[in-house]
């Protein structure tokens, strides 16, 4: 068969996992012509093939040298001026059966060794088959489409990886659009930090802090006790033992069960905890703190302090933040007696200082949401985020605080995983409506440090168990390395785009089999819209181009030769706008 127009070589050398082949010299070029398509010789990455038989095994090639790797006989040490290709086997095909990843029979000394042309690819790639999505075409073939599991690309977890300029939110948005547009019945939640998402999905459902059309509530009182006590008094769980911070959750917990009867239905009183979603009002608890900790009574001891020995002179106003009066408490042993109720004496002045800070009104004025008297529950906000007309929800989290970013998108994570966990067999959620959760800028909020353990340990949990539920993560990232390792352990399937950064590149190359380690060597040196695809959507770790979409993501470096070129009118209004920006903390 050397006559065959896709004759290579002939094996030299024959390992476990790998085989060297010596490069015919009667091959004129390194880019032959085949059927009318160019193709690459002694490209690393390339397929290659070794028919013995009616078996043909695959591999792909791994190294490129004009020497052959183990040099025996001395007399050869000058007879070099071949190609020598070191070859990683990845798997076989037996007859007209389909390609399968492993070895069953290994070739020898002098078997032939062939190119794949495109057909060939086909049959390791197979086609359009049920439950699968095409994303790109194949990095050496214009005409072979690549396909993913989207079963194992949902279920068991994703990450798309990529340094700054690779075109990561590009394929992203080519990603998610393909799911959307060929699945009518899909459901995906975006969290997206930068507010970059927006003008890629012209029919997605984007809710912004402060949007006048579509405003994003996030209800304050959605977070557990935990998030409660560290975002409205900087408490840690750690402080579990002193008293104030238990007094914090049994007032909480009181708070709470007197709004039993709610919208999405009566709750057994019995069963409200203080990390129940339950609508309260802060303002009354700071209110209440205060009053405590301000009052003066007719009493001396702390039992005898209540509600009917203090010295109320007027009433305050909870909703304006203005406090109750009292009669001064003398000096001495005299009425009226100082408070005795100095427990929350830490606290008062942390919660009135978040109350009062404009920066935090998306959770305690969140409208619709604010308390249980409130036109809508959080029924409301489960079809607003997963229940809506649209397939694609993005949450544009651009105009939280960096402060509050951890807990937002730990309380978001966890309320939809809540709904799905809890509500498995109903119709509209869990089993029967799995859902996926995209996570941007992971590596921000999703981190190894207990900096941000609240978005951490939410969405440890769906990469753990969200499957069983119907739910699947997704982590965009551009530093994997700085992501929580239990995150990591989880993905199924990277698609990894330009990796510059040798630790990152290892988090890759630890998710690929052995010898597959030539193709993410490649990370480094991938062009804008490339990327290596490696795990379990996949039928082989391959080398992919992304198609570029538009419109696209609000993601692309300024245009600084025309920004640079332009002539601007200098006054003293200039920077007003901006600075107020920065003040208000929004766009």
């Amino acid at each position: 068969m050397e006559n065959d127009v896709t004759y290579l070589g002939k094996i030299i050398r024959v390992d476990s996992n790998t085989i060297e082949v010596e490069v015919s010299d009667t091959i004129p070029s390194s880019s032959p012509i085949i059927e009318g398509k160019i193709y690459k010789i002694g490209q690393i990455g390339t397929f290659v093939k070794i028919p013995v038989g009616n078996i043909i095994s695959y591999g792909i090639v791994d190294s490129v040298s004009n020497t052959p790797s183990k040099i025996v006989e001395i007399e050869k040490i000058n007879n070099f001026g071949n190609r020598y290709l070191t070859i990683n086997l990845i798997g076989e095909k037996i007859g007209d059966g389909r390609f399968e990843k492993g070895i069953g029979l290994y070739p020898t000394i002098n078997d032939e060794v062939h190119i794949v042309t495109e057909s060939d690819l086909k049959d390791i790639y197979g086609g359009a088959d049920k439950g699968l999505i095409s994303i790109g075409k194949h990095a050496s073939s214009d005409n072979l489409d690549i396909y993913l599991d989207l079963h194992k690309l949902v279920l068991r977890h994703s990450a798309i990886l990529g340094s700054t300029g690779s075109g990561k939110s590009n394929s992203t948005v080519g990603i998610l659009k393909r799911i959307i547009s060929e699945f009518p019945n899909s459901r995906v939640v975006l969290i997206d930090p930068h507010g970059e998402y927006g003008s890629a999905f012209l029919s997605a459902k984007v809710y912004k802090i402060n949007d006048k059309n579509n405003p994003l509530y996030i209800p304050f009182w959605l977070m557990n006790f935990d998030e409660l006590a560290y975002f409205l008094v900087g408490a840690k769980s750690t402080d579990d033992q002193r008293p104030e911070y238990r007094l914090l959750r049994e007032w909480i917990t009181r708070y709470k069960r007197e709004h039993y009867l709610l919208k999405s239905g009566e709750v057994n009183p019995n069963f409200i905890t203080a990390d129940s979603p339950i609508p309260f009002s802060a303002r009354k608890l700071w209110y209440d703190m205060n009053w405590w900790l301000n009052a003066s009574f007719t009493a001396k001891t702390k039992d005898a302090q209540t509600d009917k020995t203090v010295c109320e002179t007027s009433k305050g106003n909870p909703e304006l933040l203005q406090r109750a009066e009292f009669k001064p408490y003398a000096m001495g042993n005299q009425e009226p007696y100082k408070s005795q109720h100095q427990e929350f004496y830490s606290y008062e002045k942390k919660l009135l200082n978040r109350l009062k800070d404009s920066r935090y009104d998306f959770l305690f004025h969140s409208v619709d949401y604010e308390d249980e008297k409130s036109p809508k529950d959080l029924h409301d906000l489960l079809q607003e985020w997963i229940g809506n007309t649209e397939r694609l929800t993005i949450l544009d989290l651009s105009n939280v605080p960096f402060e509050v970013m951890d807990i937002t998108v730990g309380l978001i994570t966890r309320f939809i995983y809540d709904s799905m966990f809890w509500g498995r067999y109903e119709p509209y959620t869990g089993k029967n409506r799995p859902l996926l959760l995209a996570y941007e800028e992971a590596h921000t909020y999703l981190g190894k440090d207990d900096i941000t353990r609240y978005a951490k340990t939410a969405v440890e949990r769906i990469f753990k168990e969200g499957r069983k539920f119907g739910v699947g993560a997704m982590v965009i990232s551009q530093r994997p390395s700085e992501i929580s390792e239990t995150i990591l352990a989880q993905i199924g399937t990277f698609i990894a785009l330009r990796l510059t950064n040798s630790t990152d590149q290892s988090i890759v190359k630890s998710m690929a089999p052995d010898n597959m380690n030539s193709l993410i060597n490649l990370l480094p040196s991938l062009r804008i819209g490339e990327a290596v695809v490696v795990g379990e959507a996949i039928r082989i770790p391959s080398r992919i181009r992304l198609p570029i979409q538009n419109p696209r993501p609000d993601s692309a470096d300024p245009k600084l030769f025309e920004c640079w070129n332009k002539e601007l009118e200098i006054n003293d209004e200039n920077y007003k706008a901006v600075v107020t920006k920065i003040r208000e903390q929004r766009l």
